[in-house]
């Protein structure tokens, strides 16, 4: 059973944060171990599965980039540990971020951190704007493989990102 049928919900990139967490709730009532004390054990198992499960994919559904990697794997576009190769003109464009990154490190110079985050925060928005139509209303059967091969390379441009921003957070 995949997430997506767990949460007897359709498959999407950008599930409805409020409907989920109500969804989990509710599943979460209904499958609590505790409800299940006097059963045998191999439904006790059972439930304990699908209660981690549950909570396995909301987890996965509350981040969205989780959840495009939940999708992309489970339509086989992406493997674990995969080495992805960036484009070039991507690589280019945050060579300039990099090297200010490290030039900060050396001098201990934190006075660039701020517009080093704008730009991080420029570049993470022009990523998007090619699949945000493709993330934000995702149709299973209509949405084709060269779509869903546009939003990898978003993915693993945002995760590219998002470590450049996690080394400039630990700066500031």
């Amino acid at each position: 059973m995949n997430y997506f049928e767990l949460f007897d919900m359709t498959v999407q990139l950008k599930p409805d944060k409020q409907s989920l967490s109500r969804k989990f709730f509710e599943l979460s009532r209904k499958h609590h171990p505790d409800y299940f004390v006097n059963e045998t054990a191999e439904v006790r198992a059972e439930v304990l599965e699908r209660s981690a499960l549950l909570n396995k994919a909301f987890k996965t559904f509350r981040d969205d980039d989780e959840t495009i990697k939940y999708v992309l794997q489970w339509k086989g576009l992406l493997e674990e540990e995969e080495k992805y190769q960036l484009s070039t003109g991507f690589l280019g464009e945050v060579l300039a971020i990099n090297e200010a990154l490290m030039d900060m490190k050396i001098d201990e110079d934190k006075s660039q951190v701020a517009k080093l985050g704008s730009l991080i925060k420029q570049l993470q928005e022009k990523i998007y704007e090619p699949v945000k139509e493709i993330i934000e209303h995702y149709q299973e059967g209509v949405t084709t493989e060269e779509e869903l091969l546009q939003v990898k390379e978003y993915y693993y441009k945002k995760k590219y990102l998002d470590r450049i921003k996690h080394e400039l957070a630990g700066m500031a």
